[in-house]
């Protein structure tokens, strides 16, 4: 069963002709606008209009990957990208309801949303920086396999995911190297790995697997402090961002490795490499998020307060809505 919100947004893109991803990009692109518009513009109703609605644009984009998660039996994706949506429209709520001047635990969580989807968009956008990014996470879990002496791999050259199916070298690519004027596959640019005499290896890396989102999470978090100094935002960048981009190296190699090595386990049904990368590298990569924060907290107390203070609103705005709902479509005991 399809999710008719997804079915909804896809059906408008197609009757313009236009692709679904090209419809989801377009659909935060916006909402980034808006939110952007927010954040650098601090005073004016109509600013806290537009953030609404792009808190629940940005809520959308992110919610639409939640059926490809669930095609790819991702749970704990699935689970983060099916909530954004509630919580866009919580936080739309919070916007539309400020009396007076914008909290600043809000104006911070706009600057982080958009100092992250903004480097996002770039990189992705752009075939060289987003190439850039999954060749040299390639390399990098290549260099780490030889070194710690689990094998003899190598990085295949680099392919790219058609749109209308199939797959073909970059180099015979004919597309944009510096703007992204045309839909891809689900892969994108990729990168198979395989082992030193050529034998293919079912693991390919795409930009999804260079940490990129987990890093720029941290980047918008922390240069969204306007109250904090530049030198200390760019210390706890320099912790932060070498630490993660480390940890997603080792991550990748071990994936690879296990993969590869047991090609034939199974526990309940799952293989390997849905094991490791669904489950076991999800629980430890969240862990390893939560271990840094707690550090940044501690660089930046500014951080520990402003996510403290929208934690609680936010919780109380969507029980107020779920308690409404429940109201509504509760059945009604005429006396």
């Amino acid at each position: 069963m399809r999710d008719p919100v997804g079915i909804v947004v896809y059906s408008i893109a197609s009757t313009f002709g236009i692709a679904n991803i090209t419809m989801q990009l377009i659909i935060g692109g916006i909402g980034v606008a808006f939110l952007a518009m927010g954040f650098h513009k601090k005073d004016g109703t109509y600013i806290s209009q537009f953030s609404a609605i792009g808190w629940i644009l940005v809520g959308l984009f992110f919610y639409l990957y939640s059926e490809h998660y669930v095609e790819i039996e991702d749970p704990v994706l699935v689970l983060m990208t099916a909530a954004a949506l509630p919580c866009g429209i919580a936080l739309a709520f919070w916007e539309i309801n400020i009396k007076e001047k914008i909290p600043e635990s809000l104006l911070w969580l706009k600057g982080c949303v958009v100092w992250s989807m903004v480097p996002y968009y770039l990189v992705y956008s752009v075939p060289v920086l987003n190439m850039a990014f999954v060749y040299t996470t390639a390399i990098s879990t290549e260099i780490i396999l030889e070194f710690v002496g689990l094998g003899s791999y190598q990085s295949a050259p680099m392919r790219i995911d058609l749109h209308g199916g199939g797959d073909i070298l970059a180099s015979d690519w004919e597309g944009n190297r510096w703007i992204l004027s045309e839909p891809l596959g689900e892969a994108g640019f990729f990168v198979p790995m395989e082992k030193a005499d050529g034998t293919p290896v079912s693991i390919i890396f795409i930009l999804a697997c260079s940490a990129l989102q987990s890093m720029i999470i941290f980047v918008g978090a922390i240069v969204a402090l306007s109250s904090v100094s530049w030198k200390r935002r760019l210390r706890a960048l320099i912790i932060s961002i070498p630490t993660i981009y480390i940890l997603n190296v080792f991550r990748n190699v071990g994936i690879v490795w296990l993969t590869d090595t047991y090609v034939n386990w199974s526990f309940f049904g799952i293989d390997m490499f849905n094991f490791t990368h669904s489950y076991a590298a999800k629980f430890i990569s969240l862990f390893a998020m939560f271990l840094m924060a707690i550090v940044l907290f501690d660089l930046l107390p500014e951080l520990h307060k402003n996510v403290i203070k929208i934690l609680n609103p936010v919780l109380k705005t969507i029980e107020n809505i779920t308690n409404w709902f429940v109201y509504l479509f509760s059945p009604k005991i005429i006396k």
